[in-house]
This record gives C-alpha cells, structure tokens and sequence, in this order.
C-alpha cells in the first residue's frame, strides 16, 4: 500500500482520489461513480453546466454529505468517512461558492479564524506557508481594508477574503467552487492570478468552473459532468480543442 509520505515524495503524485463516488441529497441521487484524482502541483478543472454536480462532487469529497458512497483518499488515506474538518486539518481547503465569511468580523480575524500551523513535504522542505502579510500581496484590495467588517465588502471582495481565509490552513490542495460566477471582471482576473501564483507555490487546485475562458487560462487537466456523471476527461487543451465535447456538456 502506497502511503501518505510516498505519495507526497512524488513530484506528480496523486494527492486527492475519488473512484466510484456515488451522492445523495435525501433521496434524490446527484452524483453517479464519479471517478477522479488530482495530482500534487496541478490545477484540475471539473466543468459542467448549472446543475451537473459540480459543487456537489466538491462537498462529497470533503465530506459536507451526510450519505455518499465509493472511495476517497487524500495523501494516501481514507476520507471517505471523515468529518470536513479532519480533512482541513490534513491539509485540504475548501472555499464554497456561497463563501460563508463571518460578516461580523474584519478582514483579518476571518483570517485568523483559518490559521494552522505551517507544514512540510516529508522530505523535510517547507510546503507553502500563507501569514495575512503574504497574502495581502496575493489580494491587494484585502490589504487596504485589514480592519472592515466582511460585511460591509463587495462580493468579489468577500470572495477573495474567502479563499484568503483557507490558504492560512496552508493547505496542499484546495476544492474552489466557481471562483468566477458572479464578480466583476477585474475579480476575475486577480482569481486568475492568484490561481496560477498558487500553482507556482506548488498548492494543486480542483476547480469546480463553467466559464470556459477562465479554466482554460488556469487548468491543466479537465474533467466534465453531465447529470452527476463524468463524460468527459483529459487535458485542458484538448478539452477547449473538441467543439463537439463542448457543444454536448457545456453549451447552455
């Protein structure tokens, strides 16, 4: 059995895996076998339309559905029974596309809410550590209102303080859930940004997105649903390359 210090030793290696990962919302079922993995350093796009299971394939993973079924590991162990906040506490981060800051709250004690201690590859070298000064430079806007209330923030705000707030769990991997729906283009583009300034960090990203213009400036790989099943897998370039893929899973 592979474990979690072999799996981060590898340059490529999988960190995140889900095989036949099955969901349900009460009694109505929305994800059927889903299968994926998403490697250390990569960013992973799973793209569909509104109502695919984009977001759900998200929560599963992490763990926020009382009732799902198949495998998930993550760093070599299984999840797949875990509270979300043991897989936190491993080193996976999640921002929600609802976001969910504590409005009451300023800009930098929502970051303290998500502060962990710094971590390390078992090789011994430091994995990516955030602190409210590094990532003000990542987020610029969150740098001049350190002391407003989440509040009184613009959406796109309160979605960069968001993902902000989960980077300072230092995680190895981080499930975004469409970072782009909903803000202004100028949002857009420091999510971009900031999403290939991770990568270079060497956090590896899933990437829950229906804008196709916006993964494809930032993902590797691609992975799309359709009614809670994968149809499609492969790379990103292919993916933009293939009209016929497109037009069937993602044209609205």
């Amino acid at each position: 059995m592979t474990t979690a210090k072999e799996v981060l030793l590898e340059k490529d290696g999988v960190l995140l895996e889900a095989k036949g990962l099955s969901a349900w919302y009460g009694a109505a079922q929305i994800l059927f076998d889903v299968s994926l993995d998403v490697r250390r350093g990569e960013v992973v796009a799973l793209m569909g339309r509104n109502g695919a299971g984009k977001s759900t394939t998200l929560k599963a993973l992490i763990g926020m559905l009382d009732k799902r079924r198949g495998s998930v590991s993550f760093l070599g162990r299984d999840i797949s029974k875990s509270e979300p906040h043991h897989a936190a506490r491993m080193g996976l981060g999640f921002v929600p596309e609802d976001r969910r800051i504590f409005t009451d709250l300023t800009v930098t004690e929502n970051l303290e809410v998500g502060r962990q201690a710094p971590r390390r590859w078992p090789d011994g070298s430091e994995a990516p550590v955030w602190t409210p000064e590094r990532l003000f430079k990542l987020f610029p806007n969150l740098g001049e209102m350190p002391g407003r209330p989440g509040g009184r923030m613009s959406g796109g705000e309160q979605q960069m303080l968001t993902v902000a707030r989960t980077l300072m769990g230092n995680p190895y991997l981080v499930l975004l859930d469409e970072p782009s729906e909903g803000v202004a283009p100028v949002i857009v583009e420091q999510m971009v940004h900031m999403i290939l300034e991770l990568k270079a960090q060497g956090v590896s990203i899933l990437l829950s997105e229906q804008n196709m213009h916006f993964a494809e400036l930032v993902s590797d790989r691609a992975y799309v649903l359709e009614k809670g099943q994968i149809r499609y897998e492969g790379a990103m370039a292919d993916l933009a390359g293939n009209d016929e893929v497109r037009r069937a899973y993602l044209s609205v």
